[in-house]
């Protein structure tokens, strides 16, 4: 057994409709990370100095040394950034989700009074703003468990977000399992929450961002100025109003978009959006609120999760009297993509095309006749006798039974398989036309045809099984 445990489907070609509060068709989270103080520095007891987002290009760690360039950069975002973004933010009445290095917030206390006095949420960035992806996994959950003890220390209240940003493999699960957050951020796979589950724990995650987001003054391709920033908010606001039910987040960092010139771009969006109309302003908190009032997770059966015997009970009919098609499947690389119609389709497909020839022909004969004897004595599986009554084949006329038992006689005759076609996607006239234009083909065409219909059947059963 084989389970891959990327999920590439999320929420298919559907997604739910948000429901966002007073219509609004686009959610905006404005995200402000707050990690000066938090940085990699030998002050904090780290090996070297930091190197990562600051508008110092090509920037390298400097092992054992302070760089007073960089902290001097990092100390802007606390001293003038912050409040800059502070007085613009509150004086539109914009709540934000601010992302708190534990460390960082117990070093700024002013800062962290005015996030309270604004009403802003406060998550956490973890304990320090340093790279998790080596950390081993007890000093990973210890530092998780550290920064959650800290931030209720330093802001009052324990923290109901998370994100690391710098996280490792591991960062998703362990926070879950701590039970201690209303959503976790660390994915950036979609425009809408969704929930997943680790053991019992059904735990949502709000999607963040890093391409709507002024880390990109600090990269390479990215922002050189405000209008591009504005620019590009603006065209993704844009889009995701015309879809409608979408949420958008922007990350900020004080020591990026607090410059006075890269500022602009944002009150610039901001002023755009509050005229745009149908966008809520939202924390992630309340985000992460509504999605669990209006689309509380459900658990249901994943076929990826099955064992061998209860896939093969489940999908055992799906291909006529053939359940050592699913018993193969069951045996392919499987993940979440499978937990549906299509995806339960696609393997058992592959494993029908690959069989023998004989044992394509097994499959193709174990299907009766289309308003055959077996129909007529009532002893067609559940799915075939649905199949036929759809398209009226159990109500013929003489006159249309008996030419159907003549094109039934004269088809297996010739191939040696029965007159196998899609019901559900036909009528007792246009199956009549297929039979007759098919009873000319040679057989290796036919045959061909015969499987392609089998496959088309199975995938009409699976719709009914997943609806």
């Amino acid at each position: 057994m084989i389970r891959y445990p990327r999920d590439m489907r999320g929420y298919g070609p559907n997604p739910p409709e948000a429901a966002w509060p007073g219509g609004a068709r686009v959610a905006v989270s404005l995200v402000l990370n707050y990690e000066e103080g938090g940085e990699n520095n030998i002050l904090h007891g780290d090996a070297a100095s930091e190197a990562f987002l600051s508008d110092i290009n090509g920037a390298g760690m400097w092992p054992g040394q302070r760089h007073w360039n960089m902290e001097s950069i990092y100390e802007y975002g606390a001293r003038a950034g912050f409040w800059r973004l502070y007085r613009l933010l509150t004086g539109m009445n914009v709540p934000a989700t601010i992302y708190g290095v534990a460390t960082a917030l117990a070093r700024n206390p002013e800062q962290v009074a005015g996030m309270k006095a604004a009403g802003w949420e406060i998550a956490s960035h973890g304990l320090k703003w340093v790279e998790h992806k080596d950390m081993p996994e007890d000093e990973e959950r210890a530092q998780i468990a550290e920064a959650i003890r800290l931030h209720t220390e330093v802001t009052g209240e324990p923290p109901k977000g998370w994100y690391t940003g710098r996280c490792s493999a591991n960062t998703v699960r362990l926070t879950a399992e701590t039970g201690a957050f209303d959503w976790i951020s660390d994915t950036y796979d979609d425009d809408l929450p969704y929930w997943i589950e680790l053991g019992d724990r059904d735990q949502l995650v709000i999607p963040y961002t890093l391409e709507a987001n002024d880390m990109r003054f600090a990269t390479s391709p990215g922002y050189i100025e405000g209008e591009m920033f504005f620019q590009y908010l603006k065209d993704s606001l844009d889009t995701l109003h015309d879809e409608g039910g979408r949420m958008f987040s922007i990350g900020l960092h004080n020591r990026l978009i607090g410059r006075p010139g890269k500022m602009a771009g944002l009150k610039r969006f901001l002023d755009y959006a509050r005229a745009k109309g149908g966008v809520w302003f939202a924390t992630r908190g309340e985000i992460a609120a509504h999605w669990a009032a209006h689309h509380p997770h459900r658990r249901i059966e994943r076929p990826s999760q099955m064992t061998q015997a209860r896939f093969v009970e489940r999908f055992g009919a799906i291909y006529e009297h053939s359940p050592w098609i699913p018993e193969r499947a069951w045996d392919l690389e499987l993940g979440p993509a499978h937990d549906c119609a299509e995806g339960v389709a696609s393997v058992l497909a592959r494993i029908f095309r690959t069989a023998t020839e004989s044992e394509r022909l097994g499959v193709l004969t174990a299907h009766p006749d289309l308003a055959g004897k077996l129909a007529q004595a009532k002893r067609l599986t559940t799915e075939s006798t649905a199949e036929q009554a759809s398209a009226g084949l159990d109500v013929l006329t003489d006159a249309e039974r008996a030419t159907f038992e003549t094109l039934n006689a004269e088809y297996v005759a010739k191939f040696g398989f029965p007159f196998i076609i899609a019901v559900k996607d036909n009528t007792k006239a246009t199956i009549l036309d297929a039979f007759r234009r098919r009873i000319g083909q040679d057989r290796a065409t036919e045959f061909a045809e015969a499987c392609r219909q089998v496959e088309r059947i199975a995938w009409h059963r699976l719709q009914d099984q997943f609806r």
